[in-house]
């Protein structure tokens, strides 16, 4: 397939689990790809691993607006005009509201929602000017329905949907859609944190294994598929929409 041929890519958090695959599917599809993350190391892995010449590994850290102009500078000066911005860098660790403090929820709030600020702030003027974007958020079916010992990230996530709807009302006759997929829980590092916070992280997988009405936690390679369509031109009529990837566990509206 090639749905995204010639297209330029963001991805945020693109060397961890999910950011990786969606790299990856990106890559097949025909884009141009900025792999995006604090981890450099993992960024380069995830490039390297893309075949051909049309990867691009920086190191960002999300929370800083300044580091966000630069690499989107460097970006558009390699790969061309950014076309899709996919929002994916998050971090949660599991610890109920009354166990936090000020420091934790900064961390949270900073990584889950102000660096999403960041890169809209940063890519939107450029796709507004063009008249063309796509932008797809990870959230979270914690910013949906809740999530025990996620309150601060649930909050976050929370605020990336109703964040997303705004902007997809303010920018829609600009030819930029905004959409959101919020993944159930899925083995990844983030899953692993959040599960070690726990006592016991093998109690809450099986837990959450048996509330999946499928029957699995998911994979990062669940993900990609609906990032990849919400990000094509077959999703252009589609925006301020909130799509769950979790294997059914949640089912609202």
């Amino acid at each position: 397939m090639d749905r995204l041929k010639g297209k330029v890519a963001v991805v945020t958090g693109g060397g961890g689990g999910i950011g990786s695959a969606t790299c990856r599917r990106f890559a097949e599809e025909g884009a141009k790809v900025a792999v995006l993350d604090i981890d450099l190391e993992s960024a380069q892995a995830v490039a390297g691993s893309i075949p051909g010449s049309d990867a691009l590994a920086l190191r960002v850290d999300i929370t800083n607006l300044e580091n966000v102009e630069q690499s989107i500078e460097e970006t558009e000066q390699q790969l061309g005009p950014v076309d899709i911005l996919i929002n994916n860098a998050g971090w949660d660790t599991f610890r109920p509201f009354l166990k936090t403090d000020p420091t934790f929820w900064r961390k949270v709030i900073d990584i889950n929602l102000v660096g999403v600020l960041n890169m809209h702030h940063v890519v939107l003027p450029g796709m507004a000017e063009r008249g063309y974007g796509r932008v797809v958020s990870v959230s979270s079916d914690a910013g949906r329905v809740g999530s025990s010992g996620e309150s601060v990230y649930a909050a976050c996530k929370a605020g990336m949907i109703g964040f997303a709807r705004t902007l997809a009302r303010e920018h829609a006759r600009q030819g930029i859609t905004f959409n959101v997929v919020c993944p159930g829980p899925t083995d990844t590092a983030l899953f692993s944190s959040y599960s070690e916070g726990a006592g016991d992280p093998e109690k809450l997988r099986n837990a959450m294994q048996r509330a999946v009405p499928m029957g699995r936690i998911g994979t990062p390679d669940d993900l990609p598929g609906a990032i990849a369509f919400l990000a094509s031109d077959d999703a252009a009529y589609i925006t301020g929409q909130v799509i769950s990837v979790s294997g059914g566990l949640t089912m609202s509206g």
